[in-house]
């Protein structure tokens, strides 16, 4: 299941230098930080509608958008998919009230 994972990051990577006139990923590379997180945004409240609609079929979609948003943003900062997936290896196995507590202690 991560391989389309995987293979996504890198066209993501690959294309943020790219033409922001032909690439997607370039364009809000070319907007800056603040765009590409106002976009994942937006992808979440359409995930949410779609949740609350119990519409299926549209939350598959807003689900693809906010993960394809959710990596343009984490490969602006450096961040890989293997550094997401390490944390959420840390945290199995802890309830998730646990986890959060953690979290506010420190």
């Amino acid at each position: 299941m991560t391989d389309i994972l995987k293979s996504l990051e890198h066209t993501i990577l690959a294309r943020r230098t790219a033409d922001p006139e032909t690439s997607y990923v370039a364009s809000l590379n070319a907007k800056g930080r603040a765009k590409m997180a106002e976009k994942l945004g937006e992808e979440a409240i359409e995930a949410v509608i779609a949740a609350v609609q119990n519409d299926r079929v549209a939350m598959t979609g807003e689900a693809a958008d906010l993960l394809f948003h959710l990596m343009v943003l984490l490969a602006d900062m450096d961040l890989s998919l293997d550094e997401v997936i390490a944390e959420l290896a840390h945290r199995e196995g802890l309830s998730g009230l646990q986890e959060k507590a953690a979290r506010g202690a420190s």
